[in-house]
This record gives structure tokens, C-alpha cells and sequence, in this order.
């Protein structure tokens, strides 16, 4: 048994011994901290420590006997990959629930233990039933055997200027305040840390990729705020920042500023908060009301700032992009993985106004393109040869606005087959006709998805993640409410808001396609019916690769499309590049020859 496989399996048994210590028959690990972000910082990564799988989204149960780990399609094959199948089950979370997986392999009555403080009511409720007692632990079972569990991060927080947020957070306070005294509110929980960013006007670096700093809040009717903080992040320039109407507290305080409540009447999102606040506020006596965070729809509709921010970001990244797949012309071959995605990052950090990545590149050759979410590691390596697929996923944190971009290319030199061609041609037209399409006003993205499989589904090819997710304004680059799925959607889509438009096919073991450009809600027009009517911006500037392409499939109006697409790429990004690159970028952003 290698190193590894005996490290996990000792931290098993040693999670084990302390549920029967507790008294308890399992318990919950879920991927999220007490913010209950996408991303979490290094002390938080509890579901990675004790199973090894590091996607972005899952959830493990552990048994006495038996172990589980669940996500989503976009990581089955990462989870299989890195979970020990001799000690977890890997299991596809739509195929087999968490709850359906305790109903058959939890003892009657069992008694499962879960954190309140790093799991919502919504998860928390999806594994309720009549034959399981879930059980709030008093602290986190995995912390108390994690013994060289890192250090929580300790960056201060940074002020976000009126010239890139556009909106004062006074401003934006007084909205808020103003609904909740309609609505009957005394406070509201705020536990999401892009919320608080958004609404305080601050920045932070405390998790990878993601530019918030770690606090919750409550907002009170009155506009005024309780910041749940680290007071050393709170430097002085902050301190003025934010203004006298922001009470800085620590976060020890929380209990207590929750049973100073009592006989109020809260809100709280059942979905992005901690469990841990309603069960602290009924306790102490408070009315807990059921609300969706009020922070994200005016945060996902972007201001006119945010949208000339979002515009700007867009260019400067365009311009990193095309020096990338201009270099990868001649380098690509004999590169690997990671020394070209080393390579786009450098030259994105050209630009003084680069802050981080958006997300940890998706580098992935061959048949890593078909893992959707792949990391590359310098265990997982790999050499881009000739006549390869690579797919790469990227984008960047820059102070006026988060980008994310996926292109695919053909390394060549020689000719793509007519199977490759077919299935790249298909994810392309998805992905233009969603990106031209008009549509009513009071529209929600899962009307719209049906447009980017359309023609994968008449060649029976599919792919098994959501076609579009919000984007923010320099934060997080997976963002809320909007989203273009399958999956139903009560949330219209709105001007400013933001979204990706990335239809891909997956073939395991050979190859991966995905085709990703973002798009922003454009301001209403009218119809001849006097109805108004939406569209799309698209954002992202870069060709697509003209040799995966067949004319044939792709159809005139895809044609004139994609001709128009790529003439704006060369407009608005040649001007930005040498002789030699912008020479590339006009032969990429030719025509396409049909016969």
C-alpha cells in the first residue's frame, strides 16, 4: 500500500474512533467554510483532507463501515481519479443523493453528525429523513484530528474605489435598508463573503482566485452594519473607508450580536447561510424569516460602471489571449501542460491592472480535455504532441472586472478527422446561436439552454454540465442568482447582468471541447407589439480555431455569425498588438471558406 492510500485510510479510522467517542454512527463533510463559498482557504479544505478529492463542489459521508464521496458531473472523473475506490464510494450526486445513499447503507435511526457552521439549512434539509437523526456537532469533528491544519489567512482587507464599484456602499445600503423596513425586517444575515464585499465596497485576498476577505454581517433596517471581522484586517484607510455607520466586531462576537435579536424578526438566505445563524437566532427568541440574499440580484446586474469595467477588463484580457494563441502557434508542441498555462498567466500580468487568476487554469491535452474541471499537477503532467487537442479554461481578476474564457485548438500539423471537426462545429454553433439570440423580457436562463445543445442534440452528443453562470465585477467568477442550465430557474434575466455561454462534448479517454466566450445582458428594446425585448453582449475577444471547423455543418447564418464575431476581434484587438501578432490575429479572424 503506497504512502498516500495508508495516510488515508489512517485519517479514516481516525475520524472513526471519534464518532464513537461522540456517540454518533456518521457524519457530514461538505466542501465549504463557515462562508460557505466556492472557494475556501487552505484551513478549510476538510472534504480534500480526509478523502483527497479537491473539486469545488461535493459532499462525503462517513459511516463506521462504510464512506462516500459525491458531486457533480463536472467532476466524476477528477473524483475517481483522486479518491481511493478501496476506501469511498464515488458517487454522481443527480444519480444517487446523499440522502438516498444513507437510506440504504446507514443503520435505522442512525445518528449523523454535521457542522451548522459550515452547512446550510437547504443542504442540511436535503438529508433529513424519517429513518436519520441529524445531530449539530458543538465543533467540527474533522478540526479536531486535523493536527497541521494550516494557519487561517491573514491579509487585511483593501478598498474597493468608487471608480471601478461605481456605487457607494451608503447608496447601496439605503436600497437595501429600504426594502427590509418594507418588508417587515429588523436585520439580515449576510454570510457571503462576495455579498460583503459587494456592499462594503471592499476587496480581499484570503481565498485562492476570489478577491474577498473573510466576514460575515448583519445589516440592520436602519442601514447600518455589524462587520464580523479579524480586526488586524481592518487597516486604517479601511477603517475611513468604510465609515461610521460599519461597527467592526470579531467574529467571537457573533453570538452574542445574534441573541441581542431577540423578539426581532431576521432574514436569512436558507441556501447561501450557515444552518449555525437560524438555529442561533430561535434559540435566543429571534422570528427567522426565509429570504434570498439581498446582496445578489443588484450585485449581478452591474452597474454602468461595472459594465464599462467589464468592457475594459474584456479588451486587456483579449489582448493577453491573443498573444497566447499566437505563441502556442509555434510552442505548443513540446510544451506541457503547465508550462503553457505558466505561459498565458504571464502574459495576462502584463497589464498593471492584473490582480490574480479567476480560477486556477484548466491546461489539459489529449484526453485530460475531457475531465471538465482537470487540474494539472507536475504528478499529471502532460506533453502537448502534434496532432492533439488542447483545451484551455482561464481567466483573470483585474481591478475593474473577472474574465473567464475557454478555447480549444488543434496543435497540428496535420488534419483533424471528420468525427473531431463534427463535434467541435456543433459546440460552435451552440455557442453562437445563444449568443445572438433576442428573447422577451422576464426571460430566465433555462429557456435559453436549450439553444446551445440544440445542434450537439441532433448528432445524439450532449454534455453534462450548466451552460452559463453569473460572472461579478471583480469577485467571484462563479456568481449568483442568473445562470443559463437545465435546470429550472425562477431569476430573469436582467440588463448588466453577466453570464458565460460555454457549450462543450466530452469523450472520455480521448478528448475534451469547450467553447466559452461571456456575454452582458444588453438594455431592453421594444417590439413592434411594444413588448421589450433583451439580447446579448458578447464580451470575450479571441478567434475560435478555423481548422476544427466544418463549413458544412456550421450553416450560413453560423457562418455570417462567426465572420462578424471574428472581424469585431480583429477591429478592437488589433490595434493593441504588434506587427506580427496582429498579422496572425487577421489571418484567424478571416473568413470561413464555405464550398
Amino acid at each position: 500500500m503506497s504512502d498516500v492510500a495508508v495516510r488515508a485510510a489512517s485519517r479514516l479510522a481516525s475520524l472513526r474512533v471519534l464518532l464513537r467517542s461522540e456517540g454518533l454512527d456518521g457524519v457530514v463533510v461538505p466542501r465549504s467554510d463557515e462562508y460557505l463559498g466556492e472557494y475556501v482557504p487552505a484551513c478549510a479544505e476538510r472534504l480534500a483532507w480526509i478523502s483527497g478529492f479537491t473539486g469545488s463542489a461535493g459532499i462525503a459521508i462517513i459511516l463506521d463501515t462504510r464512506a462516500a464521496v459525491f458531486s457533480d458531473g463536472r467532476y466524476i472523473t477528477q473524483m475517481h481519479d483522486q479518491v481511493d475506490d478501496a476506501l469511498w464510494d464515488c458517487q454522481h450526486i443527480t444519480e444517487a443523493s446523499p440522502r438516498d445513499w444513507l437510506a440504504i447503507h446507514a443503520p435505522k435511526r442512525a445518528k449523523i453528525g454535521y457542522d451548522p457552521r459550515v452547512i446550510s439549512r437547504a443542504v442540511r434539509d436535503g438529508l433529513a429523513s424519517p429513518d436519520i437523526e441529524l445531530i449539530p456537532t458543538p465543533y467540527n469533528l474533522i478540526d479536531a484530528i486535523w493536527t497541521d491544519r494550516p494557519a487561517a489567512p491573514s491579509a487585511s482587507a483593501r478598498v474597493h474605489p468608487l471608480e471601478f464599484a461605481g456605487e457607494s456602499s451608503a447608496a447601496k445600503r439605503g436600497a437595501l435598508a429600504g426594502d427590509m423596513v418594507s418588508a417587515g425586517w429588523d436585520a439580515v444575515v449576510i454570510s457571503d463573503t462576495t455579498s460583503v464585499a459587494w456592499l462594503l465596497n471592499i476587496r480581499g485576498t484570503d481565498v485562492p482566485c476570489t478577491p474577498v476577505v473573510l466576514s460575515s454581517a448583519l445589516l440592520y433596517r436602519d442601514a447600518q452594519v455589524d462587520l464580523f471581522i479579524a480586526p488586524e484586517k481592518i487597516t486604517d484607510d479601511v477603517r475611513v473607508w468604510l465609515g461610521n455607520d460599519i461597527t467592526i466586531r470579531t467574529p467571537a462576537q457573533l453570538p452574542a450580536a445574534l441573541a441581542a435579536l431577540s423578539g426581532k424578526t431576521v432574514a436569512a438566505d436558507p441556501i447561501a447561510t450557515p444552518v449555525w445563524f437560524a438555529q442561533t437566532l430561535e434559540a435566543a427568541g429571534a422570528t427567522v424569516v426565509d429570504a434570498n440574499d439581498p446582496c445578489a440580484l443588484p450585485r449581478a446586474r452591474k452597474n454602468l460602471v461595472e459594465q464599462e469595467g467589464a468592457r475594459k477588463a474584456h479588451l486587456r484580457d483579449a489582448v493577453a489571449v491573443c498573444k497566447f494563441l499566437h505563441w502556442l502557434v509555434s510552442h505548443a508542441v513540446g510544451s506541457t501542460e503547465m508550462d503553457t498555462a505558466a505561459r498565458l498567466t504571464a502574459f495576462r500580468a502584463e497589464a498593471p491592472e492584473f490582480r490574480d487568476e479567476s480560477f486556477e487554469t484548466i491546461s489539459a491535452v489529449g484526453s485530460n480535455g475531457a475531465i471538465m474541471h482537470y487540474r494539472v499537477t507536475p504528478e499529471l503532467n502532460r506533453a502537448i504532441g502534434p496532432d492533439m487537442v488542447y483545451l484551455v479554461d482561464s481567466g483573470g481578476q483585474y481591478a475593474d472586472g473577472t474574465t473567464d474564457i475557454t478555447r480549444t485548438i488543434w496543435t497540428g500539423p496535420g488534419t483533424p478527422s471528420a468525427e473531431l471537426k463534427a463535434a467541435f462545429t456543433r459546440v460552435l454553433k451552440g455557442n453562437l446561436l445563444l449568443g445572438r439570440v433576442i428573447f422577451p423580457d422576464g426571460v430566465a436562463g433555462h429557456a435559453l439552454d436549450t439553444l446551445a445543445r440544440f445542434s450537439l442534440w441532433q448528432a445524439r452528443l450532449d454534455f453534462d454540465h450548466g451552460t452559463g453562470h453569473g460572472v461579478g465585477s471583480y469577485l467571484s467568477v462563479h456568481e449568483g442568482p442568473q445562470r443559463i442550465s437545465k435546470a429550472f430557474s425562477s431569476v430573469p434575466l436582467a440588463p448588466g447582468m453577466i453570464l458565460s455561454n460555454e457549450p462543450g462534448y466530452y469523450r472520455p479517454g480521448s478528448f475534451g471541447i469547450r467553447l466559452e466566450t461571456l456575454l452582458m445582458v444588453s438594455e431592453p428594446e421594444p417590439g413592434p407589439d411594444g413588448k421589450s425585448f433583451l439580447s446579448f453582449e458578447t464580451l470575450t475577444l479571441a478567434p475560435f480555431d478555423k481548422q476544427l471547423i466544418d463549413p458544412d455543418i456550421l450553416g450560413p447564418e453560423d457562418t455570417d455569425a462567426l465572420d462578424s464575431y471574428h472581424a469585431h476581434v480583429l477591429e478592437t484587438v488589433g490595434p493593441h498588438l504588434s506587427d506580427e501578432i496582429r498579422s496572425w490575429l487577421a489571418h484567424a479572424c478571416s473568413p470561413i471558406n464555405r464550398k
